[in-house]
């Protein structure tokens, strides 16, 4: 008997709110501005400052593998949570897990999929409870 395993669908489109930006020190602050900007107008009920620095994050390290390129910012707010995708034109599958410290610990999710331009990595945050202990 065989067993086919069957991947899960990898988004195809840059998920909501993109953003491209030439990848360079200035790409970074982009970016956070960028989340902090879209939080605001969907009033996502998550930590903006752990999505902004997780964002940061993973700008930071698609600048790091791709220098001088251009890599394209995703941001979309669901009833569940909010989710952050960095796509970039070079496959750093190698260099992701060490990198990302940050958000291998503050992401409820995140990961990685191959593009057919590169590679794109993700994270996402659940949404907060209203009168959540703090």
């Amino acid at each position: 008997m065989t067993m086919t395993t069957i991947a899960p669908p990898r988004p195809t489109e840059i998920p909501g709110l993109p953003v491209r930006l030439t990848a360079g020190p200035a790409a970074v602050a982009e970016a956070r501005r960028q989340v902090r900007a879209a939080l605001h107008l969907w009033r996502a009920p998550v930590d903006p400052d752990i999505a902004v620095l997780l964002a940061s994050d993973l700008v930071t390290n698609a600048i790091r593998h791709q220098p001088g390129g251009t890599i394209t910012l995703g941001v979309r707010c669901a009833p569940g949570g909010l989710r952050v995708d960095v796509h970039g034109s070079v496959d750093v599958h190698g260099a992701i897990g060490p990198d990302l410290i940050l958000v291998r610990t503050l992401s409820d999710e995140w990961g990685c999929y191959p593009t057919p331009a590169g590679q794109a990595v993700y994270f996402t945050l659940a949404c907060q409870r209203d009168g959540g202990d703090e």
